[in-house]
C-alpha cells in the first residue's frame, strides 16, 4: 500500500480523438486524482499530440510498477505513445560542470541552498581550480579535471565515471567552456543543459557580446538548451533578452548578459526538474 504518490506523466503520440479521455479514465480507475493537465496538438500535417498530466494516488492499492505496466498495456500501446512517468518522491541528482565564471554556478548553489531547486548536487566538475573553494563552502565535492588537447578524451571519460558514480539524472553546464565530444553527449542524451551567452541562433561562438557590440545590436540575450552534437544548436528550453543602445559599452553588455544568463539557466533547470519539457526533434514543448 502506497500513500500520497504524485506522478508526472509526459506523453507524445499521434493525434486522435479520445486521448485525454483514455488517460483520464485510466487514472480514475486507478484511484488517482488529477492535479494538473496541459496539452498541445501540432498542425494537422504533423498530427502529433503532447500532454503533461500531474496526478496523485491517494492511498491507492496499486504499486507504481503495476500502474506503469497496466498503462502501457491498456493505453500507451494501443495509442502508440512515447511516454514517461516521474515521481516527486524521487529527488533528482544534478551534476554541474563549470570553468572560471562563477555567476551561473553561484545562482544555482544559492537557489539550491534556499530550497528553490529541489535537487541534490552530488558534485561539481571543473577544468580550473578557481571555483573550488566556493563549491566546497557549500559542502559540495569539487573535482578538478584540467583539459588540454592531449588529454581531452581521457578527462571526459573521468567525468563520465564521476557522474555515473553519483547516479546523476542530468548535467548543467554553468558556463563550462569546453566543447563536449559526441562520445560524451551520447552517454547523456537530452540530459545536458547548457547556457549560451547569446540569443541563439544569433552570435553563436565564444565572444558574442563583442560581436553584438560591433554590430550595434539593440537586443542582447541568453539561451538555455539541451546539448547535441551540433554546437549551440540543441533544442531550446528557455530564452530571454534585454534592450540596449549605443550608450552601452561591451562591459555593460557583459554585465547585463550575465544577469540574463542566471535567470534563463535557472528557469530551464526548474522546467527540467519539474518534468515540464518534452523534446521533439530539435524543438521542445515546455508546459
Amino acid at each position: 500500500m502506497q500513500t500520497d504518490i504524485t506522478g508526472r506523466l509526459l506523453i507524445c503520440c499521434p493525434d486522435r480523438p479520445g486521448i485525454v479521455a483514455g488517460v483520464s479514465q485510466f487514472l480514475y480507475n486507478c484511484g488517482a486524482n488529477i492535479l494538473d493537465a496541459s496539452q498541445h496538438s501540432t498542425d494537422p500535417r504533423e498530427g502529433l499530440f503532447f500532454m503533461r498530466m500531474v496526478f496523485q494516488l491517494e492511498k491507492a492499492d496499486i504499486t507504481r510498477e503495476q500502474l506503469e505496466k497496466d498503462f502501457q498495456e491498456k493505453v500507451a500501446g494501443p495509442l502508440k505513445m512515447d511516454w514517461h512517468i516521474d515521481y516527486t518522491d524521487h529527488r533528482k541528482q544534478m551534476a554541474i560542470m563549470v570553468s572560471k565564471y562563477d555567476h551561473c554556478l553561484m545562482e544555482l548553489l544559492l537557489r539550491w541552498r534556499s530550497g528553490e531547486l529541489p535537487v541534490d548536487i552530488p558534485l561539481v566538475i571543473s577544468n580550473h581550480k578557481e571555483l573550488q573553494q566556493l563549491t566546497e563552502d557549500f559542502g559540495i565535492p569539487f573535482h578538478y579535471l584540467p583539459v588540454d588537447a592531449g588529454n581531452k578524451a581521457e578527462r571526459e571519460q573521468e567525468a563520465i565515471r564521476l557522474i555515473k558514480n553519483v547516479n546523476a539524472d542530468f548535467i548543467v553546464l554553468a558556463r563550462y567552456m569546453q566543447i563536449l565530444s559526441p562520445a560524451f553527449v551520447s552517454v547523456f542524451p537530452q540530459k545536458i543543459i547548457n547556457i549560451h551567452h547569446s540569443f541563439l541562433p544569433a552570435f553563436a561562438g565564444a565572444n558574442p557580446y563583442k560581436n553584438a557590440y560591433t554590430r550595434g545590436v539593440k537586443l542582447i540575450g541568453a539561451t538555455a538548451h539541451y546539448v547535441t552534437n551540433d554546437l549551440d544548436e540543441g533544442p531550446i528550453i528557455d530564452q530571454d533578452v534585454a534592450r540596449v543602445s549605443h550608450k552601452h559599452a561591451v562591459s555593460d553588455l557583459v554585465m547585463l548578459g550575465r544577469d540574463i544568463e542566471r535567470q534563463v539557466l535557472t528557469r530551464a533547470v526548474v522546467a527540467h526538474i519539474e518534468d515540464r519539457v518534452i523534446v521533439h526533434g530539435n524543438k521542445t514543448i515546455v508546459f
